[in-house]
């Protein structure tokens, strides 16, 4: 892909992530990036404390305004394409979100493949979401008005736990707050692809994240329930949600596709396009206007979800 695609004010900032490629196929790729991702500091935020509590089994960020004013919350989870990553690189979308809305913002670790495959990730996200639940009175949240949110694989398993408690007759989250999600494998089976060479995030790297996840080629016949979250087939039933993607990510089509087929089972599904943009601006890129306006639109739909779900519960009470 050539860089007069991407919009002029996304290139510096991508060309600074990138100038150095780490090979995450490789083990020592990935330890490279653990690595700094875990000496990387905390964000802090003015009118944000940052938690971890120590009786929380997958461990959990806690991000509390000083300014609380709705006892919605949201249940965050970090991306990395399923093989690396750790909550606090989202710090910022985390504590952002915390102080803008007034609302209490949860993030959650989770195992990672090739080491740790399906449904491992999944199964800490659930946990996690579990935890919050149980906690929820402690924290000052109300259980019954929680959305699920993530970037790139974060987005992804977001989408198959909404899926999962679904099945399982749990309280569902309220909403579904995906930022660039990753969602089908079979785009990573598309060699088509690999030659387009997608910036931050091409579909040779995906193609190994899923491969690595799913314990085969992507685009097998046959994967395991709420592996793989766009190849459910009845998607009735489901959270709103909210989907926003570049017009120049990898994730763009299956992105896409997904808000279609939910809006065609009746549920209510925004479908954000930002131009000229690739993959994960949220993270690499939040100091540009591009990045700002991104993300005011999104809470901006996020806060108006939570205030329908409040005014629901109040009007039954």
């Amino acid at each position: 892909m050539e860089l007069s695609r991407v919009a002029p004010e996304l290139r510096g900032p991508m060309l600074r992530i990138t100038r150095i490629p780490i090979p995450m196929e490789r083990p020592w790729g990935r330890r490279v990036i653990q690595t700094l991702l875990a000496v990387m500091p905390a964000i802090k935020l003015d009118g944000v404390s940052i938690e971890q509590p120590r009786d929380a089994a997958p461990s959990v960020r806690v991000y509390r305004p000083a300014a609380r004013r709705s006892p919605a919350a949201l249940f965050w989870i970090h991306g990395g394409g399923l093989i690396i990553g750790r909550a606090v690189q989202d710090d910022r979308i985390c504590a952002l979100t915390a102080r803008e809305l007034g609302i209490l913002v949860v993030s959650v670790e989770y195992r990672k493949a090739p080491r740790y495959p399906f449904p491992a990730a999944l199964d800490d996200c659930l946990a996690g979401w579990r935890w919050l639940r149980r906690e929820a009175s402690h924290l000052g949240a109300d259980p019954a008005c929680v959305a699920v949110g993530g970037e790139s694989a974060g987005g992804g398993l977001a989408a198959s736990l909404a899926q999962r408690l679904h099945d399982a007759g749990e309280t569902p989250p309220v909403a579904q707050w995906l930022f660039c999600p990753m969602l089908d494998d079979r785009t990573a089976a598309r060699r088509d692809l690999d030659g387009v060479n997608h910036f931050v995030w091409n579909n040779r790297v995906n193609r190994f994240g899923w491969r690595s996840y799913l314990g085969v080629e992507p685009g097998a016949d046959d994967v395991p329930p709420y592996a793989v979250p766009a190849r459910r087939e009845d998607v009735h039933g489901l959270p709103s949600a909210w989907i926003g993607v570049g017009d120049i990510d990898l994730f763009y089509d299956e992105d896409r596709d997904y808000a279609e087929r939910l809006r065609a089972a009746g549920v209510e599904a925004a479908f954000e396009v930002v131009p000229d943009a690739p993959h994960g601006i949220i993270a690499w890129a939040a100091d540009t206007s591009i990045t700002r306006d991104h993300l005011r639109r999104a809470l901006t739909w996020l806060e108006r979800t939570l205030e329908t779900q409040e005014a629901r519960e109040q009007a039954q009470s």
